[in-house]
């Protein structure tokens, strides 16, 4: 795997136009722990982030919403920003000025304006998120826009365990993170699951050897 990244990195540099790597699976499986790792390992000159979870909707008009609660289902993220952002990385090409994409901060519990950078001078963007291969619109027009869909995967305890603590340290009580991790992470888990088949690559956590 890390010499077909490496083979990426090299063309989307060589003609001035990011390959887009798709790093997807339940909640807790370990993207973004795979996506910061591919980063350190060819550089962050050379790799970019796109996160979904930066198109996280604010936790006030999540409270509008009424969806609070359900924080991380489909419809609390500003989907169709998120394709927008995809696609106009997809289109970066030399002389064009920086996409600036958010990011999500999770002491503050809330997405960032701005905090990626992206440019056609990249050779890869890693796309990153739960919702990836799903088929329903909008997210289903992000497929085609990618060279590669990866699924990650992992154990439920394994999942459930690290999403417990997440939410721990987000300032949940034990109990109240158990309850959320396996519900709410639960429910969103099962719609990614259903669309594993959308993916190019289903992968384990030993996949984070070679980028380590």
């Amino acid at each position: 795997m890390r010499a077909q990244v490496q083979h990426w990195i090299d063309a989307g540099a060589a003609r001035g136009q990011p390959h887009l790597l798709g790093i997807t699976g339940p909640p807790g499986t370990g993207k973004t722990t795979l996506t910061a790792a591919i980063v350190r390992s060819f550089g962050a000159e050379r790799v970019g982030v796109l996160p979904m979870d930066g198109f996280h909707l604010a936790n006030a008009v999540l409270e509008r919403l009424g969806r609070r609660a359900r924080k991380g289902a489909p419809d609390t993220f500003d989907a169709a920003g998120f394709v927008v952002a995809v696609q106009r990385v997809a289109a970066l090409r030399p002389g064009d000025p920086p996409v600036y994409v958010p990011d999500f901060d999770r002491a503050l519990d809330e997405p960032v304006a701005g905090s990626h950078a992206l440019l056609a001078g990249l050779g890869l963007i890693v796309v990153e998120g739960n919702y990836l291969g799903l088929d329903t619109a909008p997210w289903s027009r992000i497929r085609a826009l990618l060279t590669e869909l990866w699924y990650l995967d992992s154990s439920t305890d394994e999942r459930l365990a690290r999403l417990t603590a997440r939410h721990i340290a987000g300032g949940r009580s034990a109990e109240a993170a158990r309850v959320y991790a396996a519900e709410v992470d639960g429910a969103n888990a099962g719609l990614v699951a259903d669309a594993r088949t959308n993916s190019d690559r289903v992968l384990g956590g030993e996949i984070l050897a070679e980028f380590e």
